[in-house]
């Protein structure tokens, strides 16, 4: 662990930059920039997942432009956990930027396999540390407090900084009886609240949630008691890195007596990385391949599956409409979805659900039975969070702008003065001296990145993407016309080329693409060929491999769909 603990002097009238690049204005994304005329720190590098307007884009980061122009100066990113929303951009930032990393063990751990995936983990420099450590970077000294949240190893952060201090909460909730035992650090909230807080920049997400946000326990009996009712095979559907979710729910499965088998890639790793840190505990008796599983009785397993957003490719999309290579779900089989639907994904999610209704199965979700609770702070989490901390200046941080807006109000319903609270938006400015905060307009270059598949393939919206690939490498039109009744292929599927190669010029190459188009239809479910999208993703997928490993070109895929 590299503790670089340093004690900075005091400077009454220094001055402090806040440049919010993300997560202000939407969920995801979140990225704070603090800067002071020789430096900069980071907190959190995170990434948003596109919405179903948005074809073609599989990422969208907070553009780092700002960083990069002024990358002498950054000392250092802080992560404040190891969700993706907030550490997902990490490998796209340090691409284009040499600055040390520093976190909690798990939340580099998880973050690592991002950074492998793309080739920057050995350039890396990444620091472990632990709450209550403290790190000097140039002109900020760094304090790590444990909150509680969805995922161990949580912290908020108190920066000392030459316009006095500033706390940045990071996600958190007050959890009384969390799963780990580790509570909310109170006592050092407190006392930062006693010493005085400059300014306080803190979680909104669940601002318009009344009340305080239930334990993460406080579900355990609704789940046991479906555990108890169900009499075969159980299917527990929730995000990866909920880590306390799933020691609960791997809990129950030794109570009930049931073995237990992982299914999708994210929930394998976050598994094992949390088990070798200490942070998850599983008797490796009751842990089978899910390979293996049509080797056990129903009602003696229970699957852990990821898909929880109705992803297209997870594990449960593929369940629901019989596609998984080797897990099937039977008539009266249980899935638990235990997960909030994020806003933008109602759709695939209800998808998904139908699907398996179809199948005779019994779903449980938020909806409709108390199988999940949030890891952020409702109302009255956030009014404690300020009223530990006392602060002089206030901005809302994480989430739409009703959000912001709503939590504005709750600080200003416990006495901070509505003049020092600002709702901000990302690429804004605050600028924080010991006697004022004021906010600025946007400065230079500020927004998001869309990137097709690699964080080192920058699309800056998705029409200049489209132009560049069509210059490029052209367009090519797979036009597809099935049966109305059943989604069979009703006639040769036909391919326009445009701006890529001439058709009658490459007579071989667009008749092996028609005979893999039909295979790719042919292989889905009857289900799967009457979601046009899904026909669309599968076509557009297989073809853009193809050219690429046939021409080395990838030209812009647009099939078509037409039902007779």
């Amino acid at each position: 662990m590299t503790n670089l603990e340093k004690n900075i002097g005091e400077n009454d009238g220094g001055n402090l930059s806040i440049i919010p690049l993300g997560g202000l204005g939407e969920f995801g994304l979140n990225m704070m920039v603090y800067e002071t005329d020789q430096d900069i720190i980071v907190i959190d590098t995170g990434f948003m997942l596109p919405n179903s307007d948005m074809p073609g884009v599989d990422l969208i980061f907070p553009d780092i432009h700002y960083l990069v122009e002024r990358q002498e100066k950054v000392r250092g990113i802080l992560l404040t956990h190891g969700h993706e929303d907030h550490t997902g951009a990490l490998s796209y930032v340090l691409q284009q930027i040499d600055a040390p990393v520093f976190g909690t063990q798990l939340t580099l751990s998880i973050a690592s396999g991002r950074l492998r995936e793309y080739g920057v983990l050995d350039k890396a420099e990444l620091n472990a540390i632990a709450p209550g450590d403290k790190v000097s970077l140039g002109d900020f000294s760094a304090e790590f407090i444990h909150v509680t949240h969805s995922i161990p190893d949580s912290v908020a952060i108190a920066l000392q900084t030459p316009a006095g201090v500033v706390v940045h909460t990071g996600d958190f909730k007050f959890d009384a009886t969390p799963v780990d035992g580790k509570l909310t650090d109170i006592q050092t909230l407190a006392r930062l609240g006693s010493e005085g807080v400059q300014l306080l920049l803190s979680d909104s997400t669940n601002a318009n949630w009344p009340g305080q946000t239930p334990s993460e326990r406080s579900i355990l009996d609704s789940i046991d008691s479906i555990f108890q009712k169900t009499e075969q095979s159980l299917f527990l559907c929730t995000f990866s890195s909920s880590l306390h979710r799933l020691q609960q729910f791997i809990d129950l499965a030794v109570k009930h007596r049931r073995l237990v088998a992982v299914t999708g890639r994210s929930m394998i790793n976050n598994i094992r990385t949390a088990t070798e840190l200490g942070h998850l505990k599983i008797n490796v008796d009751y842990l089978i391949d899910a390979r293996d599983a049509s080797l056990y009785k129903p009602h003696e397993i229970v699957i852990l599956s990821t898909g929880s957003q109705g992803e297209p490719r997870s594990a449960m999309s593929l369940i629901a409409v019989d596609n998984h290579p080797f897990l099937k779900v039977e008539p009266n089989d249980t899935v638990v979805i235990s997960a909030r639907i994020i806003p933008g994904n109602e759709k695939t999610v209800g998808n998904v659900i139908n699907h398996l209704l179809r199948r005779g199965v019994t779903i449980y979700h938020e909806r409709n039975a108390n199988v999940h609770v949030s890891g952020h702070g409702s109302s009255e989490d956030l009014k404690l969070m300020l009223n530990l901390l006392r602060p002089k200046f206030f901005v809302p941080i994480h989430g739409e702008y009703q959000n912001l807006v709503r939590h504005a109000e709750l600080a200003e319903s416990v006495g901070i003065a509505r003049s020092n609270i600002n709702v901000v938006e990302d690429g804004e400015r605050i600028s924080l001296t010991s006697e004022s905060c004021e906010v600025f307009e946007r400065q230079g270059r500020s927004g998001r990145v869309l990137v097709d598949g690699k964080p080192d393939i920058e699309l800056e919206d998705i029409v200049l993407r489209d132009r560049i690939q069509l210059s490029q490498d052209g367009m090519v039109i797979p036009i597809i016309v099935l049966q109305s009744d059943g989604g069979a292929i009703a006639t040769e599927p036909e391919i326009i080329s445009r701006g890529f190669v001439h058709i009658d010029d490459s007579e071989e190459l667009f008749t092996e693409a028609k005979n893999i188009t039909r295979n790719v239809i042919k292989n889905l479910t009857d289900e799967q060929r009457q979601e046009t999208e899904t026909v669309q993703d599968e076509v557009r997928t297989v073809l853009r491999k193809f050219f690429s490993k046939q021409m080395q070109r990838s030209p812009l895929v647009l099939p078509v769909v037409m039902r007779v």
